[in-house]
């Protein structure tokens, strides 16, 4: 039997790094919060997971700089299992936690790349015991490699089950995945995980305006009823472009959040800015007897998967975009890629074009027409 436990997560202030030695300060800010937050949200249930908001080694340099991509790979792209690993490792070990994070790393299949990777440490051994590669960035500016960017090379390394595209961690507090930020914007993604068992979905944090106009806390919501598991989403705190920025921004407007598995929030901490934590109670037992005895709102076991293959018959985002180069530019994305995907939806007849757009693309010789007629 798993007891009723604490979920903290860590709300914390940032300082983006263009050196992966810079990291180190971040860490130390992380072991001082989980101190405080361990401390202080134990005194109700132990505290036994950790989460790490996405950005919180790192930063988002790569992204908001529009850097190069092999550049970003060796000079600030981690390793993992490495040093920074190894250190949260041991702060799982003090804390008899399990730890949830992201960084930015490399893989040695793709010299010269890095990819967006979700990561759980046990508390034993503090070692790592799931990755997950993140499957959809923050497309117009995230240049990070994903497993559908490198699709061929990624089912010959690993298949083309569950597995390969939605990890999900068997452990001794229920059934943990990931789906960071953007991923959760794509209803697929978590019902991926919820497909291989998920019961704990650790969701990354979102930028101001998808905060600001509720997205954000829809999506956690629905993620979290649409699969019946928890979801805990900690949202980054303030946030220094690199060591030598004086002011903070507060680039991500709060929002954090603790999920059931009836999308009723557990915990809020609706304010941005400073460093803070969210805690809130996780009760697997609950969530296991609810999927069990429920008829209705347990919405899985009703799935006429034959029906919803037809939605995805025909392919849209292009595989294997970063086979053979490296990722783009966001002028390149938005050129290449952003573009050439909306028009391949208005093509199929799947959007519309607005009127504006419609009267624009007619000869000059038919618009003078219908204006004499009017």
């Amino acid at each position: 039997m798993i007891e009723p436990y604490q979920a903290i997560g860590l709300i914390e202030t940032v300082r983006g790094v263009r050196r992966r030695e810079e990291i180190a300060r971040n860490l130390e800010h992380i072991s001082e919060m989980t101190k405080a937050a361990s401390w202080l949200s134990g005194m109700d249930l132990p505290v036994r997971l950790i989460a790490i908001p996405e950005g919180g080694l790192q930063g988002f340099t790569d992204e908001i700089l529009d850097s190069d991509h092999e550049e970003y790979a060796r000079e600030c792209a981690i390793d993992i299992p490495g040093p920074e690993t190894d250190y949260l490792g041991k702060l799982a070990n003090r804390w008899k936690a399990f730890v949830i994070a992201q960084a930015k790393a490399r893989h040695p299949e793709f010299p010269d790349r890095y990819f967006n990777v979700g990561f759980v440490i046990e508390p034993e051994g503090g070692t790592v015991i799931l990755k997950h590669y993140k499957l959809a960035p923050l497309h117009p500016v995230e240049h990070s490699v994903t497993p559908h960017n490198v699709w061929d090379r990624w089912i010959e390394l690993y298949g083309s089950g569950l597995d390969a595209f939605y990890p999900v961690a068997d452990t001794s507090i229920g059934r943990i995945g990931i789906m960071m930020a953007n991923e959760a914007s794509y209803p697929e993604n978590a019902r991926g995980l919820a497909m291989n068992g998920c019961e704990i979905a650790y969701r990354g944090p979102y930028p101001a305006p998808g905060v600001m106009s509720g997205m954000f806390s829809v999506q956690n919501r629905a993620r979290a009823l649409d699969n019946n598991m928890y979801v805990v989403a900690p949202n980054l705190g303030t946030y220094y472009l690199d060591k030598n920025s004086e002011t903070a921004i507060d680039t991500f407007s709060g929002g954090s959040q603790i999920v059931d598995y009836c999308g009723r929030v557990v915990a809020e901490v609706p304010h941005g800015a400073g460093s803070t934590w969210i805690a809130g109670t996780i009760d697997i037992e609950a969530l296991r007897y609810f999927r069990q005895t429920a008829e209705w709102d347990n919405w899985m076991k009703d799935l006429t998967t034959e029906q919803y293959q037809l939605i995805y018959q025909n392919p849209i985002y292009p595989k294997n975009l970063y086979l053979d180069r490296k990722p783009f530019t966001h002028a390149e994305y938005r050129e290449e890629v952003t573009r050439r995907q909306v028009q391949v939806l208005q093509e199929r007849g799947v959007w519309a074009r607005p009127a504006q757009d419609r009267a624009a693309s007619e000869p000059k010789a038919s618009r003078a027409r219908k204006k004499q007629s009017r």
